[in-house]
């Protein structure tokens, strides 16, 4: 085992030094590593919980924040009313409390690194963080690669990150947004009132420059199904589409 993969795979303790409320369902963790790493954009990072009894209980999250010299990560969590950790972090978690994860983990939901074609991303509710991930260091980078973000959401109150988003929106002109709100009509001119199909992933993907040279999906079985079909639609070979899922 290699001195890097090792130290992907032991478990370290980290401090909550920030809560910050995304939606009502998700909630941003920062914790400051006590081992910092180096990852890329589109990681995630394995969190360990340990009840008094000894239990544990062990999930995957992926880091929102972009790839720096920090040794501050940002994990966001949507709250799922029958899980087992995500409760945790949302009703008793506190600034100050200490957390275990190991990583960074997964080499293939990654961003591409320098590219000469366009990027596609398509994310459904907290299957933007790895995404938001992305989007943080392409502009951290300055890398002038055209990227549209597809992103689905129940309703306007649901849109994770969505002030950031739209201020990505305004400053950066080779970044297009388009929401897609399933349970309320959109208001604004650019986003949708449905589920993702088809012809909304192939309308998004006309607001670029030029076709997509790869695309980002992140989202339940079901939705990364659609969107998948609909990115190899739009011409893209199998290989260039990378997909996240996340739930049963």
């Amino acid at each position: 085992m290699t001195e890097a993969i090792a130290a992907t795979a032991r478990w370290q303790s980290c401090a909550i030094v920030e809560i910050a409320t995304r939606t009502q369902a998700i909630k941003s963790f920062f914790l400051s590593l006590s081992e910092p790493f180096d990852y890329r954009a589109g990681q995630h990072v394995d969190v360990r919980l340990t009840a008094s009894n000894g239990y544990t209980s062990v999930r995957s999250y992926s880091i929102a924040s972009a790839p720096s010299d920090s040794k501050v990560i940002e994990l966001a969590i949507g709250r799922l009313p029958d899980g087992e950790v995500s409760p945790f972090f949302h009703d008793v978690a506190q600034v100050g409390d200490t957390i275990e994860l190991r990583g960074p983990l997964g080499g293939h939901f990654l961003w591409p690194g320098p590219v000469n074609k366009p990027v596609l991303l398509i994310g459904a509710g907290s299957g933007v963080v790895p995404l938001m991930a992305m989007i943080r260091y392409r502009k951290a980078g300055g890398e002038p690669v055209p990227v549209a973000l597809l992103l689905s959401s129940r309703t306007w109150g649901d849109v994770p990150f969505r002030d950031e988003l739209f201020e990505l929106e305004r400053s950066l002109p080779d970044f297009a947004l388009a929401l897609a709100l399933t349970r309320e009509p959109a208001t604004r001119r650019t986003d949708f009132s449905r589920r993702i199909d088809c012809r909304m992933v192939t309308d998004v993907a006309g607001r670029l420059p030029a076709s997509p040279g790869c695309a980002f999906v992140c989202g339940s079985n079901a939705f990364a199904d659609i969107a998948a079909d609909a990115a190899l639609a739009l011409g893209l070979e199998a290989g260039a589409i990378k997909t996240e899922r996340y739930g049963a």
